[in-house]
């Protein structure tokens, strides 16, 4: 019989499931907690029958989790971070330090302008507990609304009325080539003598994977060889690799250079456009608006960078996307 009608969990319930999810049977599970692989089991077993539905399927010793297990992970990992984040900030308050500070961030600017933001920040400013989580933009935007992170950067679009929008950057992108490849003699690489390349980009059509194709089509370039990665790191490691050559955003070369890769400019234009948020209403304390500050500083610092007014979004969303289309039967 389902207890749903409980208001609250046992916390070693949770912590048993997401240990047995990490470990990926209940033998880990039970080491990684110090405890009795039978005391897992039934903590197990009390927890699927306290909400009234199986979260893992038991074949002998093995285990897979359900569909329902796999999506009541995702809350259960949200809700222990959370407790754990309020221990930090009692700790915090009891010691009258800063708050503990979680920050969303994509890949690349996660690995490509916080680390040098960070490390701007005056020490006494920063936490003893600091939470950097590296997200799909779309899944910055989530978190920053959800308040599971204080503070966001992340990359076009940003508009939501959830969100205080704080500043906005563009970047032209670059091209990354192998150090010993001809095209890296010279300072700026055509489009066009990447025709014959197998290019390496980023996958996601609605963000800058969709400029990035305007510009090859604008410059004539039908890439014959392409690799879709997900992460610029992932790009320029196949680039180092000798696969071909990556047209990327210039964070992630310029904060993580890697031996044996050459960054070189473009003759075309293709902005990267990117900025901090956080909650709206949401009073900023002195270290995310250190943070922030510091932020827009090392955006400042790369190459062609240059700062929008982060209140004209509806403009700049047109200079990136195109023009809005007006409704059918109006005059252009």
């Amino acid at each position: 019989m389902s207890n749903m009608h409980s208001n609250s969990f046992d916390i070693r319930q949770l912590e048993a499931f997401a240990a047995v999810m990490s470990a990926g049977s209940v033998t880990g599970a039970a080491r990684v907690l110090g405890r009795s692989q039978p005391a897992v089991t039934r903590l197990i077993q009390d927890l699927e029958a306290d909400i009234g539905y199986a979260l893992l399927y038991r074949s002998g010793p093995r285990i897979t989790p359900t569909a329902r297990g796999l999506l009541f992970h995702a809350e259960v990992e949200r809700h222990l971070a959370s407790l754990a984040h309020i221990r930090e900030r009692a700790n915090a308050i009891g010691l009258d330090e800063p708050a503990s500070l979680t920050i969303a961030a994509t890949p690349s600017l996660a690995a490509g302008v916080l680390p040098q933001a960070i490390a701007a920040v005056a020490p006494s400013l920063l936490p003893r507990h600091l939470h950097v989580q590296a997200l799909a933009a779309e899944n910055v935007v989530q978190a920053v609304l959800a308040r599971s992170a204080d503070f966001g950067i992340a990359s076009l679009p940003l508009e939501h009325p959830g969100l205080e929008v704080h500043w906005v950057a563009d970047v032209p992108c670059v091209v990354a080539l192998a150090a010993n490849d001809p095209l890296a003699e010279s300072d700026v690489v055509r489009l066009a003598d990447l025709a014959d390349r197998r290019i390496i980009t980023l996958a996601n059509p609605y963000r800058l994977r969709h400029r990035i194709d305007e510009a090859l089509e604008r410059a004539g370039v039908t890439p014959q060889r392409m690799i879709d990665v997900n992460a610029s790191m992932t790009a320029l490691t196949m680039v180092r690799a000798g696969l071909g050559a990556a047209i990327v955003e210039p964070a992630t070369v310029v904060g993580v250079p890697l031996e044996g890769i050459a960054m070189r400019v473009l003759d075309h234009t293709i902005p990267f456009v990117f900025g901090a948020i956080s909650p709206a209403t949401m009073p900023l304390t002195p270290t995310v608006s250190a943070v922030i500050e510091a932020a827009r500083a090392v955006a400042l610092a790369m190459p062609g960078c240059r700062l929008h007014d982060s209140g004209g979004l509806e403009a700049l969303a047109d200079t990136v996307y195109g023009q809005t289309p007006l409704p059918e039967g109006m005059p252009s």
